[in-house]
């Protein structure tokens, strides 16, 4: 009987280990391998475009945070430029990089097999920078999204942190934009609300100490 109730429990703890191992999410660099800083790295969304001082979604998602972000968002580029400006990113040893780029490859009909070549580049040289990568999604200029499948693949299969949309429910919603493709501050709220949310259960391993 002793001998029943050992095999039990072993079996029970070993089935606890493997249940928490794979509860841990499979993602590059988590934590984060060298840097500590924070970077948003993207277009005109990212440099808050269409909003009042302080009220870009990085300043925004700092507050919420509690700890600084650095906006290294420019308006109007594409990923192509983004390739061109990594290096910029990896001189500051980057532990966590917000990468938004494709709103303005959509609207400048960039084939969507060059935007998401280039972003699969720019997160290879951010991962071996030794960052963890969120990778933040925009709609297509399309009526249908067709961007979402291939963000979401992208992100499976660089292990990045994936957030779909990030202009869900607020592009259109005239209390929400500036105009008809940027947020205005209540925009970028929501922006940074949802970022937060996502964030949220992985800030133990990726806040900065």
């Amino acid at each position: 009987m002793k001998k029943l109730f050992l095999m039990g429990a072993l079996l029970l703890a070993g089935l606890g280990v493997l249940y928490t191992f794979r509860s841990q999410p499979a993602y590059t660099n988590f934590p984060p391998q060298k840097g500590k800083v924070w970077v948003a790295f993207g277009d005109s969304l990212t440099s808050g475009y269409g909003a009042s001082d302080g009220h870009d979604y990085p300043a925004q998602l700092s507050q919420r945070l509690r700890f600084p972000i650095l906006n290294l968002g420019a308006p109007g580029q594409t990923s192509q430029d983004a390739l061109g400006r990594v290096d910029e990113v990896l001189r500051v040893n980057p532990g966590v990089v917000l990468l938004c780029f494709g709103g303005n490859d959509t609207l400048n009909q960039v084939p969507a097999s060059e935007t998401f070549h280039n972003l699969a580049e720019v997160i290879d040289r951010l991962q071996a920078g030794g960052a963890f990568v969120v990778l933040i999604g925009v709609h297509s200029a399309s009526v249908r999204d067709k961007y979402h499948a291939q963000f979401k693949k992208l992100a499976q299969e660089k292990h990045a942190l994936f957030v779909p949309n990030i202009l869900g429910g607020v592009l259109g919603n005239p209390g929400l934009m500036s105009d008809y493709v940027h947020p205005n501050d209540e925009g970028y709220s929501v922006i940074a609300a949802r970022l937060e949310k996502t964030l949220q259960p992985l800030l133990p391993q990726l806040a900065p100490n």
